[in-house]
């Protein structure tokens, strides 16, 4: 990778504007635009949703699918909340009503967790 003032010796890497790191061994979270995107940045969105048969669905929006890790995020909230869920077109849906503790753990996460809907 190029860095600034390349083949001088002011020569140096290019870093990122957060963990100033150069940016082959940064580790913050990016999004589909390859901008950092913290947690703190995403507002998650939680609601409920009746389906089919009178079933009560929980469901998370808001979150980017590149820069969460929305995999590690179902498994805890499947775990907490004893219940099924999925990832499904990058929303999260568990099964009953969770809304209260879906919060609780996405501002665990340093998510900005609101409800929406009903």
């Amino acid at each position: 990778m190029s860095g600034l003032f390349d083949g001088t010796p002011l020569e140096r890497s290019v870093t990122c504007h957060v963990c100033e790191m150069p940016l082959d061994q940064c580790a913050c979270p990016r999004g589909v635009t390859g901008e950092v995107l913290l947690p703190k940045d995403q507002l998650a969105r939680v609601s409920r949703e009746k389906r089919r048969k009178g079933k009560t669905v929980t469901i998370i929006t808001g979150l980017d699918p590149v820069a969460s890790n929305l995999d590690a995020i179902l498994a805890n909230l499947k775990s907490s909340c004893a219940a099924g869920g999925k990832i499904n077109d990058g929303t999260i849906e568990i099964q009953g009503d969770h809304r209260e503790r879906a919060m609780l753990i996405l501002r665990d996460y340093g998510y900005p967790a609101k409800m929406s809907g009903g």
